[in-house]
């Protein structure tokens, strides 16, 4: 038999964690209804597990008069998950499934990727808690009643719509440049109808677009009273549209019938309605047809062109900010500030070289690849540093939000003393303009904190880049358009000479062209 010789623990066991809770609460609209219960459910959170001796609340996450079709829509809900990514929250506490999601597909994900992470989530309202599933069907039953719910309204809504289409009731919601909007109809204002018979009419005799916009920024012409800037887009819609000549089409875009709603423009795969002689028209049925001929000639003429919108919204003025737009002459393609183009006075940047800006994407991409260890690794293992100092800091969110919440409160009770007469105007308006000052500055302190967890997202993209280095083999000789959309965020033109690339991560290059 061996001897035994019982070794015993030099080290005493740890008391067992308590559990790190955060509860999530979301109210629908802006109403002051609807803020006032956002302050009471803060509250009772606050105080939901004050006494508790396993668990203490970290923080309440809370979106405020926000869509809950969607997640990324809901910035405190998706502050919430990444925070729990990063393996600060235990439990996870809400009032109900259709305040954590309306979308069944997004909240299966979730729940997944919670239940991945040994997070768990009890909604209070179905009485459900994830810890104690065996499987997920409660959670498909529930996630689907809260998306019919949330379909249901629109269903109604649209049904309503389209009766009225159907049926030539439908009112207009919204005017346009040459009339305005009485009671659900369209009525002519003379000044800016004038305008308008004038746009048809330079078109016809040979102006383009951007032309007319140039000219009527030149004479200062206002919209509906205020300054405006006139593009060629808002000249071709006004030269596209059916209601100068006292038409109007209806359901011109639609509403995806699922969750997450989006709008689409219709192409025939809804009806519509075309309603004649609706209104008084402004341009003559002649006079409209000629100009749609035109502009049919002008499109066909571009057919076979092929421009290369790689760039596209990616080109931004160093001098005023506007992005940049393609235009070719001589077979050479050209990048130009859009307000230099249509005003040049207002910015004097110049137009650049597409080929210059493809040869500087490429000097930029082999002085990476050449020295990517000196440049990418070092800055890795910094942000990796700062970002351990930073959670070794104690930033009170939850103070903060406490503390907003308080303020808010004030202000509602402001709202209702001055509505009751208790409050004269002038003193209410200098104590709401004092509160709103201060939750504004509490808020952009949090806004600061929350940006600072935030390394996460910039630690992954620059190793991104170092594996993408590691794995290539050859610099490049040739404009490689896969590197440029895997790389490139941004472009700010300098000058003719120079240019500043955002390459992902944070990183910001300046090269010569």
């Amino acid at each position: 038999m061996p001897t035994v010789t019982v070794i015993q623990p030099t080290i005493t066991e740890e008391k067992s964690r308590m559990i790190r809770c955060a509860a999530y609460c979301r109210v629908s609209s802006d109403s002051e209804d609807q803020l006032n219960s956002f302050i009471a459910q803060l509250k009772y959170y606050e105080n939901f597990l004050a006494d508790s001796k396993t668990e203490t609340l970290i923080n309440v996450y809370a979106d405020e008069g926000v869509t809950g079709t969607r997640d990324d829509k809901r910035e405190d809900f998706q502050r919430m998950m990444n925070d729990c990514r990063k393996g600060k929250i235990d439990r996870i506490y809400t009032k109900s499934i259709s305040r954590f999601a309306r979308n069944t597909k997004d909240c299966l994900k979730n729940i997944r990727e919670l239940k991945s992470l040994g997070i768990t989530v009890l909604f209070e309202k179905e009485n459900i808690d994830t810890a104690n599933m065996p499987d997920e069907m409660m959670i498909t039953i529930m996630g689907g009643l809260a998306q019919e719910e949330s379909t249901s309204i629109s269903q109604n809504m649209r049904w309503s719509i389209k009766k009225r289409m159907e049926n030539g009731t439908m009112k207009m919601c919204t005017d346009v440049f040459g009339y305005e909007l009485v009671n659900g109809e369209l009525i002519i204002k003379s000044d800016e109808a004038k305008i308008v018979r004038q746009i048809f009419a330079w078109y016809l005799s040979g102006s383009g677009t951007a032309a007319i916009a140039k000219l009527l920024n030149e004479k200062d012409v206002q919209k509906h009273g205020k300054p405006c800037h006139w593009t060629p887009t808002t000249i071709k819609q006004m030269l596209i549209n059916e209601k100068y000549i006292g038409d109007q089409l209806f359901q011109k875009s639609y509403t995806t019938d699922t969750l997450p709603f989006k709008q689409l423009q219709n192409k025939g795969e809804r009806e519509q309605y075309y309603y004649s002689q609706r209104h008084k028209p402004i341009v003559s049925r002649e006079m409209f047809d000629k100009v749609q001929q035109l502009l049919y000639e002008h499109k066909d003429s571009f057919k076979g062109i092929r421009y290369n919108r790689i760039m596209s919204k990616k080109i931004y003025c160093g001098n005023c900010g506007a992005t940049y737009k393609l235009k070719r002459r001589n077979d050479k393609s050209y990048w130009v500030c859009r307000i230099h183009d249509a005003e040049s006075h207002k910015c004097s940047a110049k137009q650049v070289l597409e080929s210059r800006i493809t040869s500087a994407f490429i000097k930029l991409f082999n002085k990476l690849f050449y020295n990517y260890k000196q440049i990418l690794l070092p800055l890795y293992t910094a942000l990796q540093d700062l970002k351990l100092r930073r959670f070794s800091g104690n930033f009170n969110v939850m103070e903060i939000h406490k503390e907003i919440a308080k303020l808010k409160e004030q202000t509602h009770v402001l709202s209702r003393l001055i509505t009751k007469g208790f409050l004269d105007n002038a003193k209410y308006l200098e104590q709401t303009a004092e509160l709103n000052a201060r939750v504004n500055k509490l808020q952009l302190e949090l806004k600061k904190i929350t940006h600072l967890y935030n390394e996460d997202e910039t630690l992954e993209q620059i190793e991104m880049l170092i594996d993408y280095f590691e794995n290539k083999s050859d610099p490049i000789s040739e404009f490689d358009e896969s590197a440029f959309e895997f790389m490139i965020e941004k472009i700010v033109v300098i000058n003719q000479n120079e240019l500043e690339f955002h390459v992902m991560g944070g990183l910001k290059l300046k090269e010569k062209i």
